[in-house]
């Protein structure tokens, strides 16, 4: 696909773009290029741009290739895990003594890599809560370079507008950048909205079956995107070529998997709403959520991810954890399969303690894409 393809619909672009058919012997799948290195044809006489796996890999270009299209950037860059696309971002655009607004319930690990990590080498930051604007604007310094936002946000499901906090962003000359992992491509286009620069865990949705790890950074800037690259290689945490396949895989079924995760997870909603042991149900696309409206302004729908709190507290919130059978008691997400987890004790361990503390009787469940009946029957048996 050239500058010039006309724009095609998403799912169309997840299965083409950057998969054309094998020029050698016309497989439809894009070859797992399990190579180090790659013969040039004299010195400097570089085939097709490659020279050596680190700097680029073809299986990982079709991948960076597809990334870019369904997030409608210019430039997408694959990384080994979401927390090393969000260092290597950090450290291209920022310096010892720049500023970052986090938001008030940042992830865990996003937390723990600019706490504990970058701000040991100077990096300052301000967990401010996104949905006031009029906070954010405050929390904007002299020294601020990154405006971080997640929307929806883990594991408290809150919204923020993107289009405001970009204008923001744009007045203090400082970057948005939007985690778009819980949304996804499918149901949220950031770029489009005014962000700067898309950052994914594509071990989540785009990878969607729990069997690889990796990250990915998409921006619709050019020169960013060229600066955003030499940072990739100079630092050197990209995938492999068979994790960058397994990923791209991925891409194809994005967008009918991510349909069925928002159906079942809507039922799921409605089940916890009515039941007695439930006391608040965190989820963006219910009227009463305070992000109800910039949600369904800038979301296709309202996600797969549902949390709620349980009226015998944090005991109750861990049995039902230990009771359930067919969703899994395990960390991460977006998977085919659905996953239950205490963030208190689990995935957000790491902000224990400080401003970014979640609640103990909170339960997170990633919701899958089995059958739904199924899915309420192991939710009634362990919230009787």
């Amino acid at each position: 696909m050239t500058d010039a393809t006309p724009r095609l619909g998403f799912d169309t672009l997840a299965i083409h773009a950057g998969q054309e058919p094998d020029p050698l012997t016309g497989a439809v799948a894009v070859p797992i290029y399990q190579t180090s290195t790659y013969k040039q044809d004299g010195v400097g006489g570089l085939r097709g741009g490659f020279e050596y796996s680190r700097s680029a890999n073809p299986t990982r270009t079709a991948l960076e290739q597809a990334l870019a299209a369904i997030e409608g950037g210019v430039r997408g860059l694959a990384f080994a895990s979401g927390l090393a696309a969000e260092d290597t971002l950090l450290r291209a655009v920022c310096r010892p003594g720049d500023h970052v607004i986090l938001p008030g319930d940042a992830y865990g690990g996003t937390y723990r890599l600019v706490a504990r990590v970058l701000a040991n080498w100077g990096l300052e930051y301000t967990p401010v809560p996104l949905a006031d604007l009029d906070a954010v604007r405050a929390a904007v310094r002299h020294n601020t370079k990154v405006i971080w936002c997640e929307t929806p946000t883990n594991p408290l499901l809150g919204i923020a507008d993107i289009a405001a906090l970009a204008q923001i962003g744009r007045a203090a000359s400082a970057l948005l950048v939007v985690d778009n992992t819980f949304a996804s491509p499918y149901l949220q286009q950031p770029i489009a909205l005014g962000a700067d620069v898309v950052v994914h865990s594509t071990t989540k949705y785009l990878g969607g079956h729990s069997d690889v790890v990796g990250g990915a950074l998409v921006t619709g800037d050019v020169g960013l995107g060229q600066e955003l690259a030499f940072h990739q290689n100079a630092m050197g945490a990209v995938p492999g070529p068979f994790d960058s396949w397994l990923v791209l895989r991925g891409i194809k079924t994005l967008g009918v998997r991510m349909d069925r995760h928002c159906a079942n997870a809507e039922r799921i909603v409605a089940f916890l709403l009515d039941h007695p042991a439930v006391d608040r149900v965190f989820y963006p696309g219910l009227p009463e959520h305070p992000g109800h409206d910039i949600a369904a302004r800038q979301m296709r729908a309202f996600g797969g991810m549902v949390s709620f709190t349980t009226r015998g507290g944090s005991e109750a919130a861990l049995k039902v954890c230990e009771l359930v059978q067919l969703f899994t008691l395990g960390e991460s997400l977006g998977g085919v399969e659905s996953l239950i987890e205490h963030p208190a004790r689990m995935t957000h361990a790491s902000v224990a303690g400080s401003p970014l503390e979640v609640p103990d009787d909170l339960v997170r469940l990633s919701v899958g894409i089995e059958n739904v009946e199924d899915l309420l029957a192991d939710l009634a048996q362990a919230l009787a």
